[in-house]
């Protein structure tokens, strides 16, 4: 998980823009643009954006250092990989792994990943229909589901979580414990929120304590670690 580890797993083109040099011949600060209907292959920049149109195929990553990827509707990519940007990808996108380092992901209406989505500060998005076949995770920032899937598990450590919505989580829920110096137990606690017919099929898993909410209508395979399933606060509505 990135989390336990804090690590971004930086792939080997993303690692080669990091190094490169303007002997290179690559314009570092050149922003990609791809249009409607488009095929292409890899598309990379440094100092710059990617944009990909709709209905346009991407066979190979999209990757950036400093700069957002936003991809439009009904597009087929493979990774989308930034540093410091932010990604946004559109009704009926269909990608493989989507990573950042700092900055927000949303994954729109029915976007299928079939890989993982993990950030290190961010919050992730995920809307109505959308699937992400293995793990979601994060550090800091909010993790937020609205009628959506996850076939792995997800991790957090400073950030809230709501599934909402009928959402479904296919594997544990973990809010793993803060390391390093400066930390203790006085420190915000995050919000775990099970909402309406959601559903974590897996354990929610507690290596600090949380403000755990389950909706009446939740279902959960149980709580474990420092709190237990009778320390959260039951709910009905909309919000607790």
């Amino acid at each position: 998980m990135l989390a336990k580890h804090q690590k971004f797993p930086i792939g080997a083109g993303l690692l080669a823009l990091l190094l490169v040099t303007p002997a290179s011949g690559l314009d570092i600060n050149k922003s990609v643009k791809i249009r409607d209907g488009a095929e292409t292959g890899s598309q990379s920049s440094v100092n710059g954006s990617i944009s990909v149109g709709s209905d346009a195929t991407v066979n190979g990553s999209l990757e950036t250092v400093n700069g957002t990827i936003r991809v439009e509707e009904n597009s087929r990519i493979r990774d989308a990989e930034t540093v410091n940007g932010s990604i946004r990808l559109g009704p009926g996108v269909t990608a493989d792994d989507v990573n950042s380092v700092n900055g927000a992901i949303r994954l729109a209406e029915n976007v299928t990943v079939g890989g993982e989505v993990s950030v290190v500060n961010g919050k992730i998005t995920l809307d109505t229909g959308t699937t992400v076949a293995r793990d979601v995770s994060n550090v800091n920032g909010e993790i937020s589901l609205t009628a959506a899937e996850i076939g792995g598990s997800l991790s957090t450590v400073n950030g809230d979580v709501t599934l909402d919505e009928g959402s479904t989580l296919q594997g544990d829920l973990t809010v793993e414990k803060p390391g390093g110096w400066g930390w203790n137990d006085k420190h915000r606690r995050p919000r775990i929120i099970i909402g309406e017919n959601s559903r974590v099929v897996g354990m929610i898993r507690l290596e600090r304590e949380v403000r755990l909410y389950l909706h009446e209508t939740a279902d959960v395979g149980g709580v474990m670690g420092v709190m237990s399933i009778d320390d959260a606060e039951r709910f009905s509505g909309r919000r607790p």
